[in-house]
């Protein structure tokens, strides 16, 4: 069994930055609207009418306060509120691809490494623009790698899961390296005309280079400790899209083909289970959770982050511990927690320890414990 390494990250960011105040200007412009057409209904009762957001209301239930978005018109349009991503054909490089192919050069120059050192690409992110052929085949030949690829999809956890995955082919010896890579674009999935949840995602794409630790050539290296992973089935994150939708004309267009959730409920599940889940982790390896100088937790929610990092610690975490890049750049899925350890690591030293967690839909949640060697 080999040792295995993350040797290279990447990061795609999108080219539009959305401000909260712009978010809840067009939203407000809708909910009037709405509420003009529908007057009649409302005055009789039949009908409740819409709430208003503000950028205020935003950040105090999120932590969130801008994101960065593949369309920004589309979505800031009062009359559309989804983005504008022409198709494109066949032939032409899809668009999770080519976000996907930005970041992997970018991990690949880190990890010092070309395509002809790489054997496995992994695709992995909550939604996929297609289901076939594989987004990682079409970045696996975009990229001139040869091997293999395939696509994973465990919602906000695919990140982890998918270094899981990759770790096992390189320990095994199935693959010198692997490439793997989360493309999100998740203001497609997202229904902007829901007050309770349209700020919440933003897009971006991570790339993660693991291979075996005896054969990295890069200066910053972390050495992979151990994977724990973990699933357990609710509907109280959910998104109803599929190829059967159009079997049933009732279903097709409705809330449900969109991102939804049961917010309260999931924070109250999820927290304690992730907080345990990575002090079993850490205690499997013989790991105290003092001993650990970074956590790079999913994004998702500022209040979650804080809940967990106390489960994990016993007391709160300070943003160095446990950093926060969910106010620049939203809930980006599975990108978040490997967005926090891109931007947040090359201040740790050799031999100190970190956590990258993720946590989601599922439920789902992944944790990969790392040494800098």
């Amino acid at each position: 069994m080999h040792k295995v390494v993350i040797s290279g990250t990447g990061l795609f960011t999108p080219p539009h930055a959305v401000s909260n105040a712009e978010l809840v200007e067009a939203f407000n412009a809708y909910v009037r609207r709405h509420n003009e057409s529908r007057a009649a209904e409302i005055a009789a009762g039949e009908m409740e009418p819409l709430a208003e957001s503000s950028a205020e209301f935003i950040e105090k239930a999120s932590g969130i306060k801008q994101r960065f978005l593949m369309d920004k018109a589309g979505v800031l349009d009062p009359e559309r509120m989804k983005p504008y991503l022409p198709e494109r054909g066949n032939e032409e490089l899809s668009l999770q691809a080519e976000m996907a192919v930005a970041a992997a050069r970018q991990a690949l120059e880190a990890a010092g490494r070309t395509a002809a050192d790489i054997d496995m690409v992994i695709v992995a992110c909550s939604n996929m623009q297609r289901p076939y052929p594989a987004m990682a085949v079409e970045v696996q030949q975009a990229l001139g790698i040869e091997g293999f690829a395939f696509d994973m999809n465990v919602a906000c956890s695919s990140a982890t899961f998918g270094i899981q995955t990759a770790v096992n082919a390189v320990a095994v010896g199935q693959a010198r390296a692997v490439l793997m890579v989360n493309p999100e674009i998740c203001s497609a999935h997202l229904n902007f005309r829901d007050r309770d949840s349209h700020f919440i995602f933003g897009d971006a794409c991570t790339a993660v280079v693991l291979e075996r630790a005896d054969g990295a050539v890069s200066e910053r290296r972390f050495e992979v400790l151990g994977c724990k992973l973990a699933t357990v089935f609710s509907n109280n994150i959910r998104n109803n899209f599929g190829f059967l939708n159009r079997c049933d004309d009732a279903g097709v267009g409705q809330p449900d083909k969109l991102f939804v959730q049961q917010g309260r409920k999931v924070f109250k599940e999820v927290c304690p289970m992730v907080g345990e889940h990575i002090v079993a982790h850490l205690d499997g390896v013989g790991i105290g959770p003092d001993g650990v100088r970074r956590f790079w937790l999913h994004q998702a929610n500022l209040a979650m982050n804080q809940l967990i990092a106390r489960r994990v610690l016993g007391r709160d975490a300070d943003t160095v511990e446990a950093p926060v890049i969910l106010d620049r750049y939203a809930n980006t899925s599975s990108a978040g927690s490997i967005i926090a350890f891109h931007l947040h690591s090359h201040d740790l030293r050799s031999g100190d320890v970190g956590v990258i967690s993720s946590f989601g839909a599922g439920y789902s949640v992944g944790s990969v414990i790392l040494r800098r060697a």
